[in-house]
């Protein structure tokens, strides 16, 4: 089985789920090569100079039995590549997510766009079932469940570290979506230390979880956040919004504790409380452990991705 791998970039998010996808198959004896393009290095061009140059790489690609692509720019590459078979992966509601980041006029235009790059894969793939759901209302189109699991093999090279009293950790984007602003109001309410992981390399960003008493996910759009699963894996108890595909992770107190999006109050009493209360939150913690290294480790997920892609080069 030989694939092409397309994505804007292959870090965090989708991009880095791409990455480490790739990484295992190869593990597993299967050809996996990446279309890695360059990109125009300003924020509002990004992407639609990669749709443009990826394009035209794609023409002079061939002989795949499957090109899989990842995120909605990247299916016109998909399109133009020579393969047997199509695959477009989406993590969230792509136009849902420009038009939370950019504006409506450009989230509308991501919405035509969206149901044309949509319709020219054989199959369509998301890793939250809330994405999933989402999709059927809005286009009446079916997608595979596909969960995105974290590399527990990573984790064993992060140093031992103490826990650093009171601290409540956020990583993530400095955006909107994310809710960020959300946590930075609260801030001063907060009975703790506030640290902000914005731009920082993995393995720094898992050290200072690592040393926290708390993560907070105050998101008002997700998918399945891959930071969610880091956290139970490090056994450190998560306060997060019950955005997207979050629920399907955080069970309200049992393996965190969920909160409504936007509600500040409700955010800032749940944190509070977790803080006061770390018997309940060691509890959480170790329910969450065994949920992840259950569900969301490559062990569990590579063999259903070997399945699916073995089934779809078999179908007619």
């Amino acid at each position: 089985m030989k694939l092409l791998f397309v994505s804007p970039r292959y870090s965090g998010g989708i991009g880095g789920h791409a990455a480490m996808l790739a990484d295992k198959l190869r593990e597993h004896g299967i050809k996996v090569e990446l279309l890695d393009v360059a990109k125009i290095p300003i924020k509002n061009l990004k992407n639609p100079s990669f749709v443009i140059t990826s394009t035209i790489s794609g023409f002079f690609k061939g002989g795949f039995d499957i090109v899989h692509a990842f995120n909605v720019p990247s299916a016109f590459a998909m399109k133009a590549v020579r393969a047997k078979k199509r695959v477009l992966s989406v993590h969230g509601v792509f136009s849902d997510q420009v038009n939370a980041i950019h504006s409506d006029v450009l989230g509308s235009i991501s919405g035509i766009t969206e149901k044309r790059a949509l319709k020219w894969a054989d199959r369509l793939t998301t890793d939250s079932l809330a994405t999933k759901r989402l999709y059927k209302e809005k286009l009446g189109l079916d997608f595979v469940h596909l969960p995105s699991p974290i590399d527990t093999s990573k984790f064993k090279n992060l140093p031992s570290v103490e826990k650093k009293e009171n601290q409540v950790v956020y990583i993530g984007r400095d955006s909107f979506e994310k809710g960020i602003d959300l946590l930075r109001r609260i801030e001063p309410k907060i009975r703790g230390n506030v640290v902000y992981c914005t731009d920082l390399a993995w393995e720094e960003a898992m050290i200072i979880l690592k040393q926290s008493q708390v993560l907070v996910v105050p998101s008002r759009i997700e998918s399945l956040p891959t930071v969610v699963k880091e956290a139970f894996y490090l056994r450190v108890p998560v306060v997060a919004t019950d955005a997207g595909g979050t629920p399907e992770l955080v069970k309200d107190g049992q393996t965190g504790v969920l909160v409504p999006s936007g509600n500040e109050e409700k955010l800032l009493e749940s944190v509070n409380a977790l803080l006061a209360d770390k018997s309940r939150a060691d509890r959480m913690a170790e329910s969450a452990y065994d949920f992840v290294t259950k569900n969301m480790t490559w062990d569990v997920m590579l063999p259903k991705y070997v399945e699916f892609y073995t089934r779809l080069l078999e179908s007619d």
